[in-house]
């Protein structure tokens, strides 16, 4: 941890980090995708749509975008109760983020897919 010299408080070593955590901590990016694009969303809908999450992990993860405001839950009060998730406008700002991260993706990927093959060193574990 480094210091700030006028404040002598601790400062982040990189500042985006907690940003960067937020919006691309694992599962976050899809079910985000999902609930912009394809709109309001009840939780099984969701879970079909992800795929490959489960009930446990997809729970989770809604209720920490919830807390953090990404994420809407709505509970009615019916025969039998129904909730339905829906992304925010706080969400739906990350949407050129989403954006510029795909662009990026087109145009490099295939770059870092040639580099990883050309690699002879250790692999990460």
């Amino acid at each position: 941890m480094t210091w700030h010299p006028s404040t002598d408080e601790p400062v982040e070593a990189c500042p985006i980090a907690p940003a960067v955590e937020l919006i691309f901590s694992r599962w976050t990016t899809p079910i985000l995708w999902a609930l912009h694009e394809y709109g309001t969303q009840r939780f099984v809908e969701l879970e079909r749509r992800l795929g490959t999450i489960s009930s446990k992990v997809l729970t989770q993860r809604l209720r920490q975008l919830e807390r953090d405001g990404l994420v809407e839950r709505r509970y009615h009060a019916e025969v039998p109760p129904r909730v339905e998730y829906d992304i925010t406008d706080l969400g739906r700002s990350l949407q050129p983020v989403f954006a510029a991260v795909g662009t990026w993706s087109e145009a490099n990927m295939p770059a870092v897919e040639t580099a990883r093959q050309a690699y002879t060193g250790p692999l990460p574990r």
